[in-house]
C-alpha cells in the first residue's frame, strides 16, 4: 500500500481560476491529489534521477565527439535535458501519467561501448538506429501493437516486475562505487560475488544515515519525506567534504550545434559495408527498449494502482506515444535512446497520480540547465535512501501473486531475480515471459496462455538467440 494513499472520502482543496483549470485538465479530484503533493512528487523524481544530466553525457562522450572524447560533454548536457523535459512534457500533458523519461541507462552504454566503439560505427549512423527505431515505434503505437503487447502480459508477470524494479532501484542506490560519489552498502566481492560494505567509507555512513532519517520522516509522514531526505544528506556530504559542494550555481548551456540533425547525415552514411550491423545495432535497440519500456510502465502503473481488472493500462496507447515520440526527438537531437525510468517510482511514492507531476519534473529538467553545478554536486550516496524506501514501497505487489500456483510463481520468481540481478528490467522480463507459457504447458493447462502470449514469449526467445550469436 502506497504511504502517500489518502484516506477514504477526502478531496483535494477547492482551487479557482488557473489552478480550478489545471486541477480539472489532470483530474485531481479523482485522484485525490493536490498541487503540493504533485509538485513535492515531480521534485522528488527529479532528484532521484537528476545525475542523468550528467552520468549520460559522460557515457555518450567516449563515443560522440569530433576531435576527441569529451568535447562534446557540454552540449551532450544539453540535449540530455531537452530531450528529457520534451519526453517527460509529452507524458504528462497527453497521458496524464506522473511517468519520467530521459535518455536510458544500458542502452546509452550499448550505444558507445558496443556499437561505436566495438563494431567501429559511425556515431551519425549509430544516431539514424536510433531515429528509425522511434518511427518504428510511432508506427506500432498507431497500429496498437504495442498495447496489445502490455495486455499479454500475464498478472503474475505484472506483479512479479513490480517487485523486481523495486528491488533494482534499491540495489543501484545501494551498490554505488564510493569512488563515484555512490553509497557502498554493497560492495563487488571476489569470492561472494557481493558483500556488505564499510562503514569506514564515509560516504556509507552518510547514506546509512540517510537512510534513518528518510525512514524517520516517511513513518511520521512528512510531505516530501523522500525530498527532504534527499536534500539533507546532500548538504551533509557539502558540510563534512565528503562530496564536493557546488562550483557555482548558473553555468550557460550550450546549444547543440554539432548533434542536432546528425541522425539525417547517418541515414547517408549507410551503404553495403555496414548495413548488417546496421540491421542487428537497430533491432537490439528495438527490443530492448520496447520491453524495458513495457516493463516500467508495467510495473510503476502497478505500484500506482493504474492497472485495471482487465491487467491493462489506460491510456497506453498515449504513454507509449510519449515514449516513441522522445526517442524519434532525441534522435534528432542527437542522443540515444529516451526511455520511461523506473525512478519514476519516486514520485509516485510521494504521492505523485497525475501528470502534472512530470510536468513539475519537466520543467525542472529545463531548469536544471542553467543550474548543473548545484545539480550535479548532488552526489549518489544522498539518492541511496529515496531508492532504497521506494523498493520497499514496491515490495507489496509480491502479494498478488499466487504462490501456491508454480505455474506462475516460478516465472514470476524469475522476473523479480533477474531484473536486479541481470541489472535490466528486459532482462527480468524477457525470462518470465519465455517461462510462463512453458510452465503452464508443463502442466497441461496450456488454453491458459493466449496467443499473443505465445507470439511474446517467441520474440523473447528470438532476441535472446540474435544477442546471443551477434554480440556475444
Amino acid at each position: 500500500m502506497d504511504f502517500q494513499q489518502k484516506p477514504p472520502g477526502s478531496s483535494p482543496p477547492p482551487y479557482s481560476g488557473w489552478q480550478a483549470s489545471v486541477a480539472k485538465y489532470f483530474n485531481f479530484e479523482h485522484h485525490r491529489t493536490d498541487f503540493r503533493t504533485e509538485i513535492l512528487a515531480g521534485l522528488t523524481t527529479f532528484m532521484t534521477m537528476a545525475y542523468i544530466l550528467v552520468v549520460h553525457p559522460l557515457i555518450m562522450s567516449d563515443a560522440v565527439f569530433l576531435q576527441e572524447p569529451g568535447d562534446l560533454f557540454r552540449e551532450l548536457v544539453m540535449v540530455t535535458g531537452i530531450t528529457a523535459a520534451i519526453g517527460t512534457l509529452v507524458m504528462g500533458l497527453y497521458a496524464k501519467y506522473p511517468f519520467v523519461q530521459a535518455p536510458g541507462m544500458g542502452t546509452n552504454a550499448f550505444f558507445a561501448y558496443s556499437v561505436v566503439l566495438g563494431l567501429g560505427i559511425d556515431w551519425r549512423v549509430a544516431l539514424a538506429a536510433v531515429l528509425i527505431e522511434g518511427i518504428i515505434f510511432i508506427a506500432l503505437t498507431v497500429t496498437d501493437i504495442r498495447r496489445h503487447l502490455i495486455a499479454a502480459v500475464p498478472n503474475c508477470i505484472k506483479a512479479s516486475t513490480t517487485v523486481g524494479i523495486g528491488m533494482f532501484l534499491a540495489y543501484i542506490g545501494l551498490s554505488g562505487d564510493t569512488a563515484l560519489g555512490g553509497a557502498g552498502l554493497i560492495v563487488a566481492n571476489e569470492v561472494t560475488k557481493t558483500a556488505f560494505g564499510s562503514f569506514r567509507e564515509p560516504a556509507t555512513l552518510l547514506a546509512t544515515f540517510g537512510i534513518f532519517i528518510s525512514v524517520f520522516f516517511i513513518v511520521r509522514r512528512i510531505k516530501g519525506a523522500l525530498l527532504w531526505g534527499i536534500g539533507g544528506t546532500a548538504i551533509l556530504g557539502w558540510m563534512f567534504g565528503v562530496a564536493q559542494a557546488p562550483t557555482g550555481i548558473i553555468a550557460a548551456p550550450a546549444f547543440p550545434s554539432n548533434l542536432f540533425g546528425q541522425a539525417f547525415v547517418g541515414l547517408g552514411g549507410i551503404n553495403g559495408s555496414n548495413i548488417i550491423d546496421f540491421l542487428a545495432v537497430l533491432l537490439v535497440f528495438l527490443f530492448v527498449d520496447m520491453f524495458d519500456t513495457i516493463g516500467t510502465l508495467m510495473g510503476v502503473g502497478t505500484q500506482a494502482g493504474y492497472i485495471d481488472d482487465r491487467g491493462e493500462l489506460p491510456r497506453a496507447n498515449q504513454a507509449l506515444s510519449a515514449d516513441a515520440i522522445a526517442t524519434t526527438a532525441g534522435a534528432i537531437m542527437g542522443t540515444s535512446t529516451v526511455t520511461t525510468f523506473a525512478e519514476s517510482a519516486a514520485g509516485v511514492a510521494e504521492g505523485g497520480r497525475t501528470g502534472f507531476t512530470a510536468v513539475v519534473a519537466a520543467i525542472m529538467f529545463m531548469i536544471a540547465l542553467l543550474f548543473v553545478p548545484i545539480f550535479e554536486a548532488v552526489p549518489a550516496f544522498a539518492t541511496a535512501p529515496a531508492l532504497l524506501i521506494v523498493g520497499v514501497l514496491m515490495m507489496s505487489s509480491v502479494l498478488s501473486i499466487r504462490w501456491g500456483d508454480l505455474t506462475e510463481a516460478i516465472p514470476a520468481f524469475v522476473t523479480m531475480f533477474f531484473i536486479p540481478l541481470g541489472f535490466s528490467i528486459a532482462a527480468g522480463l524477457s525470462a518470465g515471459l519465455i517461462l510462463y507459457p512453458f510452465t503452464k504447458l508443463a502442466a497441461g493447462r496450456s488454453r491458459e496462455i493466449p496467443v499473443i502470449t505465445w507470439i511474446l514469449a517467441a520474440v523473447f526467445v528470438f532476441r535472446f538467440a540474435f544477442e546471443a550469436l551477434r554480440f556475444g
